[in-house]
């Protein structure tokens, strides 16, 4: 019997990317009759990719936004079609790539349980026998005859994850969605998905996060443009991920090829502007006030809408975020046309260091609209922030605190 659980032989995907867009009923109703209605590119998301994961392996894919790791996994999990090529998945399947996939929103959480096993070939009985051990895991049990279209993103994706991890697929396919849980959570669900590759199974797990990956994984894949950079050892892939990372340009701070996918129907990110206030003519320091400025395009109106930034270092490793609401509570009622946002942050409280900084539009219920990882490329320069004559770097962790120290011989 072979011992290969997933193989790939020469997968492509193409896409047509259309450059204009109709607005209004009358323009939609007239391209329908129209053949040049729009501008018309091809686009290859994967470039003839071909490679072969044994059973019982946990394989960490990496690669910058826009190299195909996402979808890699949707063609693996039947989403969409490879355009070329073929593949073999010798093996049930369970997959977590977005927050929500595979539920049903009218349905209720226990009806979404039942749904998904079903749909993983498994019996009633069967999913009986996991039931209460998926609900234990996800937390939800107060809401669990909810439907769920009233969840928070947080509670989808842990009963979401939850459901995949317990109903006991030889492959479980688990994209960069569990950044949306906290940190306790994702610490839950790396163990979980440790405990399944060492059960035997296969895990393949798309991530940012090189920590994690390096955790959870014996084997990478890098990938960049679409098309295979390198198969080899984790610790391999993660040397050579930092080293194609610190090979950015970090003059410049804005990534135009993660900009240019900032869009969805109905919202555009037009462009990015950073401001040292500090010291306008000069590079980011620590300490410096920073003003960060996300100019949009929106063709209709979202109601209450969400934005947020997340700092990461160069491993992929989340060292804070800010974002509109919950964290900071401003709110967004409306908005459409041309508008920008911006965020000041005062005494940036990063290190010396290279980090990236992915921008995120979200939706009701924290769902996220646009996620756009590695957008801005920031270089910190050391300062002697606290005037001691020290700068510092990361030896001495990821941030500085505006803080003061005080002695007295007063006594208890």
């Amino acid at each position: 019997m072979s011992d290969i659980a997933i193989k790939v032989e020469g997968i492509s995907k193409k896409y047509i990317l259309g450059h204009k867009h109709s607005s209004t009923i009358s323009e939609r109703f007239q391209s329908m009759f129209s053949r040049n209605n729009a501008e018309k590119e091809e686009f290859w998301a994967l470039k003839d990719i071909s490679l072969e994961v044994k059973k019982g392996e946990a394989v960490g894919i990496v690669g910058k936004n826009g190299a195909g790791k996402s979808t890699l996994l949707k063609v693996l999990s039947r989403i969409t079609h490879p355009t070329h090529g073929r593949f073999e998945l010798n093996g049930r399947v369970s997959s977590l790539l977005e927050v929500g996939t595979g539920f049903h929103p009218e349905l209720t959480g226990r009806d979404n349980i039942f749904l998904n096993g079903t749909i993983l070939g498994m019996s009633r009985n069967e999913i009986r026998s996991k039931f209460d051990e998926i609900v234990e895991f996800s937390g939800v049990s107060k809401f669990l005859d909810t439907p769920v279209k009233h969840y928070s993103s947080g509670m989808y994706v842990r009963l979401a994850f939850s459901v995949a991890a317990h109903l006991e697929p030889e492959i479980l396919i688990i994209d960069e969605v569990l950044a949306v849980g906290d940190a306790e959570f994702q610490k839950k669900c790396l163990g979980k998905m440790d405990e399944v590759a060492k059960q035997g199974r296969t895990v393949l797990f798309v991530s940012h996060n090189m920590a994690a990956v390096g955790l959870l994984c014996q084997k990478g894949i890098m990938l960049n443009k679409g098309e295979v950079h390198l198969v080899g050892e984790i610790d391999d892939i993660v040397k050579e991920y930092s080293v194609f990372q610190s090979s950015v340009n970090f003059n410049n701070y804005i990534n135009q090829e993660v900009l240019e996918l900032s869009k969805v129907d109905g919202f555009a990110l037009k462009h990015v502007k950073i401001d040292n206030l500090s010291n306008p003519d000069s590079l980011i320091s620590s300490g410096d006030d920073v003003r960060f400025s996300f100019f949009y395009q929106a063709d209709k109106k979202f109601l209450s809408p969400a934005f947020a930034l997340i700092f990461r270092d160069q491993m992929g490793v989340e060292v804070f975020r800010l974002s509109t609401k919950p964290i900071s509570g401003y709110e967004i009622d409306l908005f459409n046309g041309l508008g920008c946002v911006s965020l000041e942050i005062r005494k940036l409280p990063l290190v010396k260091g290279s980090y990236f900084v992915d921008f995120g539009f979200v939706r009701e219920r924290m769902e996220w609209i646009i996620k756009s990882e590695l957008l801005i490329q920031l270089e910190v320069q050391g300062k002697d922030v606290y005037g001691s004559g020290l700068i510092l770097d990361r030896s001495r962790g990821f941030i500085w605190v505006d803080h003061n120290w005080e002695h007295s011989n007063e006594s208890l």
